[in-house]
């Protein structure tokens, strides 16, 4: 990594804690697929097993923090801070340290251990931190932008060998062993979180589920969900649906309600827009056609996988030029029978949203090639 990227970002991070009257910063990191990425962001350190924290202080140099059990599962010469500690209970390490200051926390909600959690509220003013920390780092820089891209052509490439190996008769996992080996080939290592979404008569149900042993038949929809982030640690999402018979009719509308926000985010994702004008504009085809939506449009995504700020209701947050969002509808008839959830990651720039896999928007037949 070089210094001047991680200048860049603990400069960021710095700045947003002034704003915020903080002393210094905890940043979490655990084995979950997918929050793993900001201790790497923060340190260069890929988390193999356990859990680890950096320790930025407002002034001075970090410290990344692992459990004594954890000294022998991550290559530890990859992170870039000097001050490598090796404890029992780092909650406690952490706590000594950070001894009366206003201490902003990223991970409350999901990643910090329990064990941790309950002794520093005692030592220091606690504040949760996650979507503040999302928001210091959600604008890529270039040198993060070529990993996105690498990200996006490895996912790419995994969809298209799904649909190479797709065919009426084979098992989910026999489609998707593939791809996943793919993915390990190209540096993805354990950095994969796929998924598959079937149903019966052209249309997917909408829950999703770990590809196993049941055999895809001639009506079947296949909705592969790829999710993985490539040897630059960058998350990335990117799928279309399958379905070598005829979609029902409430997928047909769901497929028109899609080109219409696929034309939509073009336009508003661009710099200067808010995320809930975004989401208003792209959700506006499934609503109108009376379709629920079972989460929210699309997200920030970097190295962790689901960042704030989200493309949902209510969400004020500005779009700047360089985010990277993640944009998937979630489209659901009211009677939860059919379904359609396509992924793409796209890139804000001033002039609007750049769709970075170059797929075409469409239910592909599972012959094409």
């Amino acid at each position: 990594m070089v210094r001047e990227e991680i200048d860049r970002r603990y400069a960021n991070v710095r700045a947003a804690m002034a704003r915020d009257g903080l002393d210094a910063v905890i940043v979490s990191g655990n084995e979950y697929t997918g929050f793993e990425g900001a201790v790497t962001y923060m340190s260069g350190f890929v988390i193999v097993h356990r859990y680890a924290y950096v320790l930025l202080p407002l002034e001075g140099e970090p410290s990344i923090v692992f459990p004594t059990e954890a000294r022998y599962v991550g290559e530890h010469g990859t992170t870039w801070i000097e001050d490598q500690v090796f404890v029992d209970k780092p909650g406690e390490w952490l706590a000594d340290r950070i001894a009366g200051m206003r201490v902003g926390v990223y991970g409350l909600d999901y990643v910090m251990t329990v064990r941790d959690f309950r002794v520093l509220g005692d030592a220091a003013e606690v504040v949760h931190w996650d979507e503040q920390f999302d928001h210091a780092r959600a604008v890529k820089s270039e040198l993060e932008l070529e990993s996105v891209r690498d990200s996006v052509r490895i996912n790419t490439e995994g969809f298209w060998i799904f649909l190479e190996q797709f065919a009426p008769g084979r098992s989910e996992r026999e489609i998707l062993a593939p791809c996943e080996r793919y993915f390990v080939e190209q540096g993805c290592g354990r950095l994969t979180m796929d998924m598959v979404l079937t149903g019966p008569n052209g249309g997917a149900l909408p829950e999703f589920k770990i590809a196993g042993d049941y055999r895809i038949a001639p009506t079947d929809m296949v909705l592969p969900s790829l999710e993985i982030a490539g040897a630059g640690g960058h998350w990335v999402e990117v799928s279309r649906a399958i379905c070598p018979g005829e979609p029902n009719d409430e997928t047909k509308q769901m497929m028109d309600a899609y080109d219409e926000y696929y034309e939509a985010a073009r336009g508003a994702l661009r710099a200067g827009a808010t995320a809930h004008d975004v989401h208003r504009a792209v959700s506006k085809g499934f609503h109108d056609r009376g379709f629920k939506l079972g989460h929210v449009t699309g997200h920030s995504i970097g190295m962790t996988m689901i960042e704030w700020p989200k493309i949902g209701e209510g969400d004020e947050t500005e779009l700047a030029a360089g985010m990277v969002f993640s944009m998937h509808p979630h489209a659901i008839s009211q009677d939860g029978q059919s379904c359609l959830y396509m992924q793409d990651t796209w890139l804000v720039t001033a002039d609007g949203g750049e769709p970075m896999a170059g797929l075409d928007m469409k239910i592909f037949k599972g012959d094409e090639r």
